[in-house]
């Protein structure tokens, strides 16, 4: 698989922006059973395993997976362009090619420890070997995709305590515990 076919998974703001708009009722449906229109059922499960290792549950909030990651790549697969379908089945296949490659079976079929040994050879481009760019490539951009669908969730948005817009009475500056987080303070 080419790189310029894995560069298709690269989303424009417009694109993302529609997609999430749109796919706000297929995250509505993942609780109700969700059948997915673009993976196949073992591509299903691959990409219900990689979000959630990207992602797992933890004590603050649920998995990629409980915040309908999946659904929303599915729509956002069904509603993509040819080239980025194509980029998508191709990276999932390149995982169980390397799994087989390694392991002798899929990465479904691999253990936790072996999911993860793979993984970790892709997932830092500067040490990943040359002939692992295909899917390094497709990792960085999954990853992405995963983060971006969390995130905008409201599992993901809660997870990160955002408060948006509200209003305050008096800005009295950053919290103490920001600043010295960041190694700053205000000037005497």
């Amino acid at each position: 698989m080419g790189g310029a076919v894995l560069a298709a998974l690269d989303w424009t703001p417009a694109e993302a922006g529609r997609a999430l708009s749109l796919s706000r009722e297929a995250r509505g449906r993942a609780a109700a059973g969700y059948a997915p229109a673009f993976f196949t059922e073992h591509e299903w499960e691959t990409v219900r395993i990689l979000v959630d290792l990207i992602i797992p549950k933890d004590e603050r909030s649920g998995s990629a997976t409980d915040a309908g990651v999946p659904e929303f790549m599915d729509f956002l697969m069904t509603d993509g362009s040819d080239q980025q379908r194509t980029a998508m089945r191709g990276g999932l296949a390149w995982l169980d090619i390397e799994c087989r490659k390694r392991f002798g079976r899929t990465l479904v079929a691999c253990a936790e420890a072996e999911r993860t040994a793979v993984l970790d050879t892709i997932a830092w481009p500067a040490q990943a070997p040359p002939d692992l760019s295909h899917g390094v490539a497709f990792f960085n951009r999954f990853r992405d995709l995963t983060a971006s669908a969390f995130w905008s969730s409201r599992m993901g948005v809660e997870d990160l305590q955002y408060q948006g817009n509200t209003f305050v009475m008096e800005w009295t500056g950053c919290p103490p515990e920001a600043l010295a987080k960041l190694g700053v303070r205000y000037p005497s």
